[in-house]
């Protein structure tokens, strides 16, 4: 469909972290984190913008060239794939709720309850977050953006990962080839979400 992607850098920082905070301020696990409507308004757009550190720190942003949205992917080796919670010295979840909403114990919580289903033992291509800006949502971005990324990975061999946060993007993953891994995640109290996993192909 012709849409423009570039790779995000360091100037594309609060741009990324925008469309983030606009995609997901209405997703059912945003709710759920920040159950309080004026609390998600001024504390999601800093879990947002963590996300956003990480993951130009240590992975790759795709964004469209029009700035409306975007992709946050993480490279999982096989032997690892990110917080083990069987390792009480890995920190990360509690060191992202201090600096986002020390208050809320559910910033910790679903960083500690994804990482208990992500896959081991195979290096994979894990796609953190796609957003789309509200306003250009159902325009085929998100398909382009993944379409992108999925050539990547089928000319590297490589899996890819994901947990669909509604129903509406779990349809869009399973048309792109990802299917169910596991059994899905029902937060405490929450929605539910999906893990999902796509094998390359050849």
């Amino acid at each position: 469909m012709g849409v423009a992607i570039r790779t995000a850098g360091e100037g594309d920082r609060e741009l990324v972290g925008r469309l983030l905070d606009a995609a997901f301020q209405d997703d059912p696990v945003s709710g759920w984190v920040f159950p309080d409507e004026e609390r998600r308004r001024t504390r999601h757009p800093r879990l947002m913008a963590a996300f956003t550190d990480i993951v130009l720190d240590d992975g790759r942003i795709d964004v469209t060239e029009d700035g409306t949205a975007c992709a946050l992917w993480l490279s999982v080796p096989a032997q690892d794939h990110g917080l083990d919670p069987e390792h009480a010295d890995d920190e990360g979840p509690a060191r992202l709720r201090a600096e986002v909403d020390p208050d809320n114990e559910r910033v910790e919580q679903i960083a500690r309850l994804t990482a208990e289903i992500h896959p081991a033992g195979a290096a994979h291509a894990y796609l953190w977050m796609l957003a789309v800006a509200p306003e250009h949502q159902g325009h085929g971005l998100g398909t382009a953006l993944l379409t992108s990324a999925l050539d990547r990975c089928d000319q590297e061999g490589l899996p890819a990962y994901l947990e669909a946060s509604n129903a509406r993007s779990r349809k869009l993953y399973e048309r792109l080839g990802f299917d169910l891994k596991g059994r899905p995640l029902d937060l405490p109290d929450g929605p539910r979400m999906w893990p999902m996993w796509r094998e390359p192909r050849g």
